[in-house]
């Protein structure tokens, strides 16, 4: 190990924020029981709003953002992992309070750790991050609740981000029928070639509405948009249905009426990936390794940057013009 390393810093200044790149000591990695030599990191909506100056995401100044990372561990106090185990993370206070991702190592606690799963490289997995583990644990939440393909069409909102990309092709690679919703209508082939077989517009999805039901359409929503759309899901679901909401990128108020809940019997299945338990984390992550890989995650869904794009990307996503997902190329060894 070097006795320095880069990391992407933000850091108060005045009422704005400074972000660059910079050299630091490993004696000033924080506390923890692993370090990790960091392959891949990616860039989350999350990461978008911690590089801003009025983000609400970031806990204490100055911050290394990064909510997922994967790698290789050097160091580890903890008996269940060993240097050269790769490793990957997702959640919990990396990159918001605790230093994140982009940076050339982080030092954190055992407990949020995952052991790489057979079938899935580092840089895969952070293909995936955090928006597909979102979308994992919907489609499981859903699951659970008893969705089966037979039931009829999953509606995926904002499906050319991050958690509405891997979703779509999860579900399709499930043997589900999906209908995509998005605001962009360049990127309809690029839905159609995850599996979508049917694209709504997003003024379609995200129209308000004065009528408390409409015509049942959907057997079950994945929505990381919220607002107006998630009103929309709730209001068309078939009979039994449910809306699995992990997002608010279109407003955190939802304006509806009880009379989906008590006529039509759907359910609202609120989706917290960042705390997820590890026993579910790690089964879902098996999965993500498995059946809900997603088809064409290495080459359709996921592109790469270097740490000096981040910023860039970072706005880019927070303006929703991002496609798929974004993989921060650290040290990039798999």
């Amino acid at each position: 190990m070097a006795e320095t390393y880069r990391a992407l810093i933000v850091d108060r200044a005045g009422e704005g924020v400074d972000v660059a790149i910079k050299e630091l000591p490993l004696s000033e990695l924080p506390p923890g029981e692993v370090t990790i030599r960091v392959a891949y990191s990616t860039v989350n909506y999350k990461d978008g709003l911690a590089l801003t100056p009025n983000g609400r995401i970031l806990r204490s100044y100055p911050m290394v953002p990064g909510i997922d990372l994967s790698g290789t561990v050097v160091h580890s106090t903890d008996a269940r992992f060993a240097p050269g185990d790769r490793v990957l993370i997702t959640g919990y206070d990396l990159g918001v309070s605790h230093p994140g991702g982009f940076a050339e190592y982080a030092r954190v606690p055992a407990d949020w750790v995952v052991k790489l799963p057979a079938g899935l490289s580092l840089r895969e997995a952070m293909a995936l991050g955090t928006a597909g583990f979102t979308a994992a644990l919907s489609i499981h939440r859903l699951e659970q609740h008893g969705l089966k393909p037979e039931q009829g069409p999953v509606l995926v909102s904002g499906a050319t981000g991050g958690v509405g990309s891997t979703a779509v092709a999860m579900l399709a690679g499930l043997g589900y029928t999906v209908a995509a919703s998005t605001g962009k209508a360049t990127e309809h082939d690029y839905l159609r070639t995850l599996g979508a077989a049917e694209i709504l517009s997003r003024e379609e999805v995200s129209a308000p509405s004065e009528r408390p039901l409409e015509k049942e359409r959907w057997a079950a929503g994945v929505d990381p948009v919220g607002g107006n759309t998630l009103a929309y899901m709730l209001r068309t679901l078939k009979y039994g249905g449910a809306v699995a909401a992990s997002g608010l990128t279109g407003g955190s108020a939802l304006h509806t009426t009880v009379m989906p809940f008590i006529l039509r019997g759907v359910s609202l299945l609120g989706i917290d990936s960042v705390y997820c338990p590890m026993p579910l984390r790690l089964q879902l992550w098996q999965r993500l390794a498995g059946d809900l890989k997603p088809r064409g995650l290495a080459e359709s869904i996921a592109h790469d940057v270097p740490l000096e794009k981040v910023p860039e990307i970072g706005a880019r996503i927070l303006r929703g013009e991002i496609r798929g997902r974004t993989v921060v190329r650290i040290h990039g060894d798999d």
